[in-house]
């Protein structure tokens, strides 16, 4: 296991380094060995992790999979190393997130800012998506996740709450009337974030009272900032997420209608993996922002239901 983990970490350094002679001079050990060591990783894994030029080292597809998970396990080597030790005074480390684009835009990237200058041995990779990341697949140390969560052995950190809220511009409202029901919605020209729901129907209630009501949307969009500008500039109802409205709220752009209709708010977390030791970068960090996250989801709540 321990030549395993040299040949990680020689692997690495090849890949760091940009050529197989440069890690050499980095690590201080003869070129060949370099080589030797790299090709048994290869010839071990029975695939090719690098591509060899004279402009220098490239990975292949598996090749990047494979040194993302040795950074992984080279840094949880360091960290249990550190714990057995008993130095646990400065987190270090890269560290993977991932977020919804707009929750990521407008308050994860402000958070990071503030965790990087506390803690400036760490540094941080953050991928925006909408898409369900799988954490272990893509190594990614924790994500932000909005919804009811799956049973897995994933772990979570509750972040707080997040409405599913139905708005339109001031002027729409004036021109057109305002909803009073769900049903009146099919007399309104609507805008669809194809993400949170279908373009023809829109789902209201829970349970057996769930009912599907039928709407003609104007414009079908495949972002909330779109549903949300266009909403904005008079095309109709639109519905998104609170977080990703309330700017649009607090400056009078638009207004929420139908809260009576809305469903129960989803859970917001943050989810990281299950089992083994949680690196003290991750900790550090989970403990860094989940109260900011939690403090600003509140204030949307509360914004909203005014």
């Amino acid at each position: 296991m321990a030549d395993r983990l040299d040949s990680m970490s020689i692997l690495v350094a090849a890949v760091d380094a940009g050529s197989l002679s440069a890690a050499a001079r980095d690590l201080g050990m003869p070129l060949p060995t370099v080589s030797r060591r790299v090709a048994e990783l290869e010839e071990g894994l029975r695939t090719q992790l690098l591509l060899r030029s004279a402009r220098g080292l490239a990975l292949t597809e598996a090749g990047a999979a494979y040194v993302a998970a040795c950074r992984r396990i080279l840094e949880e080597v360091a960290e249990a190393e550190r714990a057995a030790a008993g130095e646990y005074s400065t987190p270090v480390g890269l560290l993977s997130l991932t977020a919804p684009i707009v929750f990521g835009r407008l308050h994860m990237l402000p958070v990071i800012a503030e965790f990087l200058k506390v803690y400036p041995d760490v540094d941080v990779r953050l991928e925006q998506s909408d898409r369900l990341v799988s954490l272990r697949e893509e190594h990614i140390d924790a994500a932000v996740r909005i919804g009811h969560l799956p049973d897995s052995s994933l772990r979570a950190r509750r972040l707080g709450e997040v409405r599913r809220v139905l708005c339109a511009s001031p002027a729409y409202l004036e021109e057109h009337g305002r909803p009073q029901r769900a049903e009146d919605l099919a007399d309104h020209a609507c805008v669809t974030f194809e993400s949170l729901m279908a373009a023809d129907r829109w789902r209201f209630g829970e349970g057996r009272g769930e009912r599907l009501i039928r709407v003609r949307s104007r414009m079908v969009v495949n972002t909330a900032e779109a549903a949300i500008d266009a909403a904005a500039a008079g095309l109709g109802v639109t519905r998104v997420l609170s977080y990703q409205v309330a700017r649009a709220v607090a400056e009078g752009r638009l207004e929420i209608i139908l809260q009576n209709e809305e469903p129960e708010p989803w859970p917001a977390h943050i989810v990281y993996g299950g089992g083994g030791l949680v690196p003290q970068k991750l900790r550090a960090f989970i403990d860094f922002a989940s109260p900011r996250l939690n403090s600003v989801l509140a204030g949307h709540l509360e914004a909203a239901a005014r």
